[in-house]
């Protein structure tokens, strides 16, 4: 409860923050860097080193809208001759813009698909998207049950519970569970995302991974599960999971700490369940292998782990973008801002909205390719 406090403090802190850089970015910004305010954020800026300028289009994950806040306030306090304009669409919507051209960069929960790689050559010329791994973070289980606190739950009964095989809170698969628990015989509401979202590819992938015989759904962007109820975007979820007694949705973790939502134990095997944490996350990401091929870096994350405090329903953002063909007039800008989100401000920055920085081994391949990009 004391992190997820701290968590809220932080986050109308810098929810503050944002709302000056959108209302007087100038004041707010570089004006204010010799007042020498002693902040992270000042003294972050002061490292990044700025190149290009205009205004730098990129759109995609919601996922990882709070930290692009973070870092495009940041960003923009040092280099004010560059606007970063991130659309928090949904990764599917984010991917389809970059694809055709629209955009500098995509933020997307997935990597590319084949399909999609064999696409992007017409706007890389001569090179192709490539996946850079740049946010980690759980994907929070949040719930809505007045009178439960910390609800255990396993990948078993969250796949019967999202595919309405569980439609009750006292069913015995949850009492099981929390036999401690008050459980009331109140009607489940199951709320998943109406969008193409990574959010829900990544959590598909832990229910089809870690519980096959009751998730047999393929793992998609588009959510395949039967009966719910669908929200747009990941701030729809928590929107609707507040607002309903007797309610359950997922969403980043961000999104549960900045509504005050309380959030799922995770029964995965190990001694204890597991809370949705950026470190129980990082420790899960400390599995994953890249698997991408040459400059691209997409990474298989291991849904399965029974790790003491490893939470597997996390979900790593890339950035996408072109290894040759960037656009000229947009090129510069971008290896300047991707420079800083991987930095280790960056990456510092990340754990301030409970997600997880990604592990040093990868975070420094992704500074090397983001230096070669063309």
């Amino acid at each position: 409860m004391k992190l997820q406090r701290t968590l809220r403090l932080r986050t109308a802190a810098v929810g503050a923050l944002t709302v000056c850089g959108a209302l007087a970015l100038s004041a707010c910004g570089s004006d204010d860097n010799s007042g020498g305010s002693g902040s992270d954020t000042t003294k972050a800026a002061s490292k990044i080193k700025c190149e290009g300028e205009g205004n730098l289009l990129a759109s995609g994950s919601s996922a990882q809208k709070n930290a692009m806040d973070i870092w495009t306030q940041t960003y923009q306090s040092a280099c004010g001759n560059t606007q970063i304009n991130y659309k928090p669409t949904g990764s599917g919507a984010g991917i389809q813009e970059f694809l055709q051209g629209k955009t500098a960069f995509a933020g997307s929960d997935s990597a590319l698909k084949p399909d999609e790689v064999a696409k992007s050559k017409k706007v890389c010329k001569g090179g192709q998207g490539i996946d850079l791994p740049m946010v980690g973070g759980p994907i929070a289980v949040t719930y809505h049950l007045e009178g439960v606190d910390g609800l255990v739950l396993d990948a078993d009964t969250l796949a019967k519970i999202f595919d309405s095989k569980i439609t009750k809170w006292n069913d015995p698969a949850i009492k099981k569970l929390n036999p401690d628990a008050k459980l009331p015989g109140k009607k489940i509401q199951a709320f998943h995302r109406s969008d193409e979202s990574g959010t829900t590819d990544n959590f598909t992938k832990y229910l089809n991974t870690a519980a096959p015989s009751s998730w047999k759904h393929e793992p998609e962007k588009a959510w395949a599960g039967k009966g719910g109820q669908g929200a747009d975007g990941s701030s729809g979820i928590a929107t609707n999971v507040k607002q309903n007694d007797g309610s359950i949705g997922y969403a980043e973790l961000s999104y549960a700490t900045g509504n005050d939502l309380d959030t799922v134990k995770l029964d995965t095997g190990a001694a204890e369940p597991v809370d949705a944490t950026a470190d129980n996350a990082s420790k899960a990401i400390a599995d994953a292998k890249v698997v991408g091929q040459g400059k691209d870096l997409s990474l298989e994350l291991n849904y399965k782990t029974e790790s003491e405090g490893a939470y597997p329903i996390v979900l790593v953002t890339y950035e996408i973008a072109c290894d040759k063909g960037n656009k000229k007039e947009s090129l510069d800008a971008t290896k300047s801002f991707l420079k800083y989100t991987a930095s280790e401000d960056g990456q510092k920055a990340l754990k301030e909205k409970g997600y997880a920085p990604i592990p040093d081994e990868i975070i420094t391949k992704v500074r090397s390719t983001i230096d070669g990009l063309s």
